[in-house]
């Protein structure tokens, strides 16, 4: 049968008479799983680096723009979640619209935004974690929140740059300190042990909550987001008391080059907005997660599409206001990380704070964002999870990852296994170097969804939507161009790594999946 193959809209429909997922979620349940995935740690970072490297005060723009971006993919996310709605997201949509060849590439690409972004928040949180502990004078040993990969490299570089015996004496005692924490790591078999322990631990926390079942998954997110908006808003609130207008002056900076190690890049001015827009546009990922969980929502043919464009734009009001009290709190320029304050690019909120005297501040932000990545992380297992059930369905992957547990309404199994890989994967590899391959994941899917729901409007005009895109071909063309535009400006590794995916994906599909599909044998029958 022909790879092109497309599941019918009522074969979508009789999946979901059949489903044992417990639909649980109302809007602002779903509401509150959006702005869960897209408020993370980024806010607390990526702030400092749009401010200095691009932007300058005009990250707000920049903001808007990213957001704006987004808004065009959630549109057409919104039309198809009111269509189909089932776990799957852009998976399904395609699946329905476009032909399985293309659903599978689109899945295949979820896979990767999901558990990469997993993986990669796993990591962020045990750095927060760490932060946290220090602040009350506790520590963990270097091995048990190191990965072997990240040690090695430091050892081997901290070695060599000793051997030179150049150094001045600040730096010595800091590469030594590298040397003796390596070398205090326990062996086994002349083996040094290492992994990032807390990250490991994160993640069996969070299958372990999800697998009591999606209501109490919900209710466990619902409390972390209210935490940490409130925590957002404390920053916008408090922080607006030191603004200094004069660093908001000029709000635009010329454009100039800024030099970065051995490479130089164009900064402010026009160009300076648009590459900082792209810079932060990993901060908005997430959205989409609200249309993984479309399968366990009430009514999700008006909700999911209420809570995409809700969640959007709650979070990218929040980030307008953050950024605007940040370039106000402190001069962009002062966050150079080889100026007068060379670490307020590492934590950009709580140092602009604590250069306002108010190092009480930078306490409740390092809570905020060490409890409020615990939620981003739920959200995208629970987005991988319902993917992997669709495509089970489907028969595109094994069926294991479909069974439902009667009593829980979760796919038990398929949290576990899939827990298990992140858990093993973000303690012991340095996962977070290739964090650009989960914007690769999104901006794929995003562009391929804005591509398949003009497709279906086209084909199927008469279908019923409880919600339509405005203007389509408009909205879609500047979607897929922009997405487009963001993707093919990611760094090399994480393009050249990502391909390699969806080629493996390729390979994947014309050798286990096509033969397997449950498409394919209802035909043969």
């Amino acid at each position: 049968m022909s790879i092109w193959r497309v599941k019918p809209i009522s074969a979508f429909e009789a999946d979901m008479k059949k489903s044992t997922l417990k639909r649980v979620l109302g809007k602002w349940s779903l509401t509150a799983i959006g702005v869960g995935a897209i408020i993370g740690g980024g806010i607390f970072v990526l702030t400092g680096t749009g401010a200095y490297y691009h932007a300058g005060p005009a990250l707000a723009i920049s903001f808007i723009i990213a957001g704006i971006a987004c808004v065009f993919a959630a549109l057409c996310y919104s039309e198809f979640a009111s269509i189909l709605p089932v776990e799957g997201s852009a998976y399904a949509y395609a699946y329905g619209t476009i032909g399985e060849i293309f659903a599978w590439i689109i899945g295949w690409g979820l896979i990767l935004e999901y558990a990469m972004g997993s993986m990669t928040v796993a990591v962020s949180w045990s750095g927060y974690f760490n932060k946290l502990l220090k602040i009350f004078h506790l520590e963990l040993p270097y091995w048990m929140t190191t990965d072997p990969g990240t040690a090695n490299k430091a050892f081997g570089e901290a070695s060599s740059q000793i051997a030179t015996g150049t150094l001045t004496e600040d730096k010595l005692t800091s590469f030594q300190e590298i040397v003796n924490n390596f070398n205090s790591a326990p062996e086994i078999f002349n083996f040094k042990i290492f992994m990032n322990l807390p990250a490991f631990l994160i993640v069996l926390l969070v299958i372990s909550i999800l697998i009591k079942g999606t209501q109490s998954a919900a209710k466990a997110n619902n409390l972390i987001v209210l935490l940490k908006v409130s925590a957002v808003l404390f920053v916008i609130i408090a922080g607006a008391f030191f603004i200094d207008v004069d660093n908001w002056s000029p709000f635009i900076p010329e454009a100039t080059q800024i030099v970065e190690k051995d490479s130089t890049h164009n900064a402010y001015g026009l160009a300076g907005i648009v590459s900082g827009a792209a810079a932060i546009f990993f901060a908005y990922v997430g959205f989409d997660a609200v249309s993984t969980q479309a399968g366990e929502a009430i009514n999700p043919k008006k909700d999911v599409p209420f809570a995409i464009i809700a969640s959007l734009l709650i979070c990218t009001t929040l980030y307008i206001l953050v950024s605007l009290v940040l370039t106000g709190m402190m001069n962009y320029q002062d966050f150079n990380p080889l100026g007068k304050y060379p670490d307020a690019i590492k934590a950009p909120v709580a140092y602009a704070f604590d250069i306002a005297g108010q190092g009480w501040a930078g306490l409740i932000i390092t809570i905020a964002a060490t409890v409020g990545l615990v939620s981003v992380l739920m959200v995208m297992i629970m987005g991988q999870s319902r993917i992997f059930l669709g495509m089970s369905k489907d028969g595109l992957i094994p069926q294991v990852f479909s069974r439902v547990n009667p009593i829980s309404g979760t796919p038990q199994t398929n949290l576990m296994i899939l827990g298990g890989i992140i858990a093993v994967v973000a303690a012991f590899t340095p996962i977070n170097e290739l964090a650009d391959m989960t914007s690769f994941g999104t901006l794929f899917a995003f562009t391929m969804v804005c591509i398949a729901v003009w497709i279906l409007r086209v084909k199927q005009p008469n279908l019923v939507r409880t919600f339509k895109v405005p203007a389509l071909p408009i909205i879609a063309v500047l979607g897929i161009l922009i997405n487009t535009y963001l993707m093919v400006n990611l760094s090399y590794k994480a393009q050249l790594f990502s391909g390699a995916w969806l080629l493996i994906g390729v390979l994947v599909y014309f050798g286990y999946s096509k033969s397997r599909s449950k498409l394919n044998n209802e035909n043969q029958e």
